[in-house]
């Protein structure tokens, strides 16, 4: 319902008013205003405020707020008053400002669904839609509970992700950037070394020496078409086309590493799933905001064929069969769900048994990716080290032979 900012001035004072009304349009609000005996002098909607300005609104951040959201509504306070409070003691800015959005949406008559669907970089469809569900039912306090397991859940799920693939990234950055920074100011001085002696280099040094010339020489082009390649890759990966398809695709078939995703993602999914038809959202509903809340556009793309299927009248266990990228506990388990009634339930297992596992792989990852990374830029290090003191050892040998 849109909101008017109005001034008017009373028939029997004539003293000017002014302020905020939500109404269905400008001439239900005139009519109102009249019916008040206010004749308006402005009129003018009132523009929703961008929503994320500020500090973006993490997951954690909604996690607590959904928290506290939901205990205060079991504990009987008015939403707008509990919308009210917890405007007022956000420490985040953009969350605060929404907040206070919403709470003067809800008052002008609008539902909570309603007042958060106006904010979608803050609440997705998946909250929205959940909060919808509890309205209608009459048990948002519920749904809000439900609500908050869920995101502290996607929060935890998301930092194991982040544990799985950007701790190791950061680790071979840095290494790279280790051995760059050794060939481009340290080698040299040694070249400039070796010249003085006159002396035959051994290969290893020969080739260390030609590649620290070459860094130094091109260190400038090699970055730009670094960050070129990097502009390009993110392109190709957002295209509608093949892109993100085929590195999404690639990255569950990476050994170790896949399967740590994999787990991640049927875990994610089974929580969301399970989530959302717990909390009544119709099957086709949920698989769709699953789909595009999955992370993988494969899996997406599977789920999408899969509520098409449904749709059609087939079992959810078909076409998740057929896509051949769940493990086969899982198929088993959506099955049984769909022939007992109980898939929400089977989901929710689901869920918190891959959840476990991915906890173990990612840390059966990290365990087994460190001495790798320590190995390799050992060698690497190392390497570059000895082939720079080969000659030097040829010189004492020949010193120490003619002695």
């Amino acid at each position: 319902m849109p909101t008017y900012q109005f001034r008017g001035r009373r028939y029997d004072t004539g003293a000017v008013i002014s302020g905020t009304r939500a109404a269905q349009s400008r001439q239900n609000l005139v009519a109102a205003l009249r019916s008040e005996r206010i004749m308006p002098i402005s009129i003018s909607e009132k523009k929703a405020k961008a929503a994320g300005r500020g500090r973006k609104v993490g997951a954690g951040d909604l996690a607590v707020f959904t928290k506290q959201f939901s205990v205060m509504l079991e504990a009987g306070m008015p939403l707008v008053q509990a919308l009210g409070i917890l405007a007022d003691q956000q420490d985040n800015p953009a969350l605060a400002a929404t907040l206070q959005e919403v709470k003067e949406d809800v008052e002008g008559g609008s539902t909570l669904a309603e007042a958060m669907r106006k904010h979608p970089k803050v609440f997705d469809t998946l909250f929205v839609n959940m909060i919808s569900a509890g309205e209608a039912g009459g048990i948002l306090d519920v749904i809000l509970r439900r609500l908050s397991l869920f995101v502290e859940k996607i929060v935890k799920l998301k930092r194991s992700l982040v544990s799985a693939s950007v701790y190791p990234a950061i680790v071979i950055t840095v290494a790279i950037g280790i051995v760059v920074a050794i060939m481009v100011f340290v080698i040299p001085t040694f070249a400039e070394l070796f010249k003085n002696m006159n002396a035959a280099l051994p290969l290893p040094t020969r080739i260390v020496m030609g590649i620290s010339d070459f860094l130094a020489g091109y260190i400038l082009p090699i970055m730009a078409v670094l960050a070129v390649s990097v502009v390009l890759g993110q392109r190709y990966y957002t295209t509608e086309g093949g892109g993100r398809v085929r590195i999404d695709g690639m990255i569950l078939k990476i050994p170790v590493f896949g399967a740590v995703i994999q787990k991640i993602i049927v875990a994610r999914f089974s929580r969301t799933l399970g989530t959302l038809l717990t909390s009544g959202i119709s099957i086709l509903e949920a698989l769709d905001i699953t789909a595009h809340t999955a992370g993988n556009v494969v899996i997406q793309n599977a789920l999408l064929e899969a509520k098409r299927e449904v749709q059609e009248g087939k079992t959810l266990v078909e076409p998740i069969k057929r896509a051949n990228l769940f493990p086969p506990m899982v198929v088993q388990m959506v099955g049984v769900g769909e022939q007992t009634g109980e898939l929400d339930q089977m989901l929710q297992k689901l869920a918190d048994f891959y959840e476990e596992e991915a906890d173990a792989a990612i840390a059966d990852f990290l365990t087994l990716i460190e001495p790798l990374m320590i190995v390799f830029l050992g060698g690497v290090i190392g390497g570059i080290v000895i082939s720079m003191y080969l000659p030097i050892f040829s010189l004492i040998g020949k010193l120490a032979g003619g002695g």
